[in-house]
């Protein structure tokens, strides 16, 4: 069995897209995921399946939600090792930044292309520095995620690419629990 992360993006925020996740685990292992478990309110989710293809994943459990709920949600799934190297890969690691919550990860569903990406390296912003690789965009915020003007939105808008955001708080700790 492969273990993978799987991110909803967008639900149990300001009363929009509201799913319970004990709801959502058990809607998750009736079709068939193994070990499925949730890590907060805002749609992480760390499961396993003989399934090894992480697209055929993310359109699988979108068309569940969809089907259940009604409503649409981008999903992103990582395997376990792509999280991992994402992490140890992550060149903002100052203890301060990390500890204080400043370290952001916008996770990409596909490599943008790269004019859009050269296009964008070249542009500074006051206290927010990025780094994008093929799969992340590596983010420090010296205000905070709620005050920067490089958000999830900002790098799907430039990079023309879906993705999702998660602090290194939260991607540690999915870490911690696909390795259980």
């Amino acid at each position: 069995m492969q273990t993978y992360i799987a991110l909803l993006r967008g639900i149990n925020v300001g009363g929009q897209k509201k799913i319970k996740m004990v709801d959502l685990r058990q809607l998750l292992a009736q079709i068939g995921f193994k070990d499925v478990v949730i890590y907060i309110q805002s749609g992480n989710i760390v499961l396993k399946t003989e399934e090894r293809n992480p697209r055929a994943l993310e359109k699988t459990i979108a068309s569940e939600i969809h089907e259940s709920y009604g409503f649409d949600v981008p999903v992103l799934v990582k395997s376990k090792e792509e999280i991992q190297d994402i992490i140890e890969k992550n060149p903002f690691d100052n203890s301060e930044d990390l500890e204080a919550n400043r370290i952001y990860f916008v996770l990409l569903k596909e490599v943008p292309k790269k004019d859009l990406t050269e296009a964008l390296v070249n542009e500074t912003f006051a206290n927010e520095k990025f780094i994008i690789t093929g799969n992340c965009v590596y983010l420090c915020c010296a205000k905070g995620y709620g005050n920067a003007k490089c958000d999830n939105n900002f790098f799907e808008r430039r990079l023309k690419v879906p993705a999702t955001t998660r602090n290194y708080r939260t991607m540690t700790k999915l870490l911690e629990m696909s390795e259980k």
